[in-house]
């Protein structure tokens, strides 16, 4: 298919959402070329649009979520599967809750709203994406490679951590392949994360009725398994549908070992990483923009953070922080919701600490973790009007772990939950993680003073 496709007309489906156990009516829309998957909230002020991009991944532990400012939705991944199967590159996905129904568990009813709504070409070219040369990722049991192929392949194992149901497939993806082989696979879970997940809310819209139940060697399910080898069909059905937020569809051949939603997203990013640097040789022999003028810069006021929540880069950063060079220890935020925030490090070779620490062994020191930490717990501080123009200064740290070196080329990502906020201070809980893993923890407390 070399032209670009969409929808010929609307079609419409109500359920509820697993997660979030909210009713909800989704309804599919054409679009017109190069308006990529886009997710419209009707159920907010002024309808917002959510494109469907690597870059507004904010969350990816049991499912796929994009964030653009305060606006979120859930639980992406079977609805952008569909459209990645069929070959559908421009659709609004309309919905009037956070996250899509989850129907069966699988994506079957999706695939009818698309049987419902016909398929149009367009008139613009559909840029695929080549893969030049292979792409490699480990985290954790995971173990991803994406290897250059004329079309789009996936070969997948996945099993869980004591081997169980071990199973394995391969797939030449086309949308007859999708719908047959990968369409119809359920998601699932293991007897003993059950009450985990509802304990902490996880499962509110879950059921045997959408998805299936492993205990031990059992099954549990309303029916039949649909394919000898569902699990991992399923877990396949989820690449697909993550791999979608690279905005453009791959040739390449994916062999992917015990694959899940966090591995997927990254492996995205490495993908887009690959995809850019064409552009980044170029641009290395071209003279570089003119960097903006910090003093010609208007101050920032908390309702422009606000607007920026969704990803708040380093400009914004600094307006908020006091801290400068050497001692800036975030470099963007990328999630600021609630009690919650995210941000990132990039750990470069170019620190001044690995001078010493350590010579021939450079590693990142803990100490420095922890004030990384502790920065993004400020800023969660400062965004409040009445702490404008504050310091927050680091006091203590509590239960502090460090699991696993940091090395130059990481990204750490920092996430930070506020526990505690009474008066001048609060209290935090911070962890450090790089590729998925968790490399440094603790409890910091800090105080709000007058710059």
């Amino acid at each position: 298919m070399l032209y670009q496709q969409t929808l010929n007309q609307p079609a419409s489906y109500s359920g509820v959402g697993l997660h979030s156990g909210n009713r909800v009516t989704m309804t599919f829309l054409p679009a017109l070329p190069n308006t990529g998957i886009r997710f419209r909230r009707v159920d907010l002020d002024g309808k917002p649009e959510i494109e469907a991009r690597v870059e507004n991944i904010v969350e990816n532990n049991r499912s796929t979520t994009l964030a653009k400012g305060n606006t979120r939705v859930h639980t992406v991944e079977h609805v952008l599967a569909t459209f990645a199967g069929y070959g559908i590159d421009n659709a609004i996905v309309e919905l009037d809750a956070n996250e899509p129904p989850i129907a069966d568990g699988s994506a079957r009813e999706f695939c009818r709203m698309i049987q419902t709504a016909g398929i149009v070409p367009q008139d613009e070219k559909r840029d695929a994406f080549v893969v030049i040369e292979p792409i490699e990722l480990e985290m954790g049991e995971t173990v991803m490679t994406l290897f250059p192929d004329e079309g789009f392949k996936i070969t997948c194992t996945s099993a869980d951590k004591q081997g169980r149901f071990t199973q394995f497939y391969s797939v030449e993806l086309s949308p007859k392949t999708w719908e047959r082989e990968l369409s119809h696979a359920r998601t699932f879970c293991f007897y003993e994360e059950i009450e985990y997940l509802i304990t902490n809310g996880l499962i509110k819209g879950g059921g045997l009725e959408n998805a299936v139940v492993i205990r031990d060697d059992a099954v549990l399910t309303t029916e039949p398994l649909r394919y000898p080898d569902e699990f991992v069909r399923h877990k396949m059905l989820d690449i697909v549908g993550d791999l979608s937020l690279l905005g453009r569809p791959v040739h390449g051949h994916l062999i992917a070992i015990k694959p899940g939603h966090a591995a997927n997203c990254e492996l995205v990013r490495r993908i887009a990483a690959q995809m850019r640097k064409p552009i980044v040789a170029v641009q290395t022999f071209a003279p570089p923009p003119p960097m903006p003028k910090a003093a010609s810069a208007p101050a920032a006021s908390v309702e422009e953070a606000r607007a920026q929540i969704g990803a708040i880069d380093i400009h914004g950063v600094m307006k908020m922080l006091p801290h400068r060079y050497p001692f800036q220890m975030v470099d963007r935020i990328t999630m600021m919701e609630g009690n919650r925030i995210t941000g990132v490090k990039n750990v470069t070779i170019n620190e001044p600490y690995f001078q010493g620490h350590f010579p021939g062994h450079p590693i990142m020191p803990g100490v420095l973790q922890l004030e990384a930490m502790a920065q993004v717990a400020g800023f969660l501080m400062l965004k409040n009007a009445e702490n404008l123009g504050k310091i927050a200064f680091f006091m203590s740290a509590e239960n502090v772990k460090w699991r696993k070196p940091v090395y130059p080329g990481d990204v750490l990502v920092i996430d930070v939950e506020l526990t505690k906020a009474r008066g001048k201070i609060g209290k935090a809980k911070g962890v450090c993680k790089v590729l998925g893993e968790i490399v440094s923890e603790a409890e910091v407390t800090f105080m709000i003073s007058e710059s």
